[in-house]
């Protein structure tokens, strides 16, 4: 088992469940000026999630 997989593994899944919390918590997120719309959050959550599942198969 190498070590930056795990982190990377751990960042992704954390990265993930932050989506999912701004989705459902309603969490604001602003750029300078420009609001990012609630929706952006599921894709986030879908792609983290996916790639850190990803990265524990592939580390079995």
């Amino acid at each position: 088992m190498k070590p930056f997989t795990v982190v990377a593994i751990v960042v992704f899944i954390l990265v993930s469940l932050l989506h999912l919390l701004r989705y459902f918590l309603g969490w604001e997120v602003m750029v300078n000026t420009v609001t990012i719309p609630m929706w952006i959050s599921l894709p986030g959550f879908v792609i983290a999630g996916g790639l850190a599942f990803m990265l524990w198969r592939e580390m079995k």
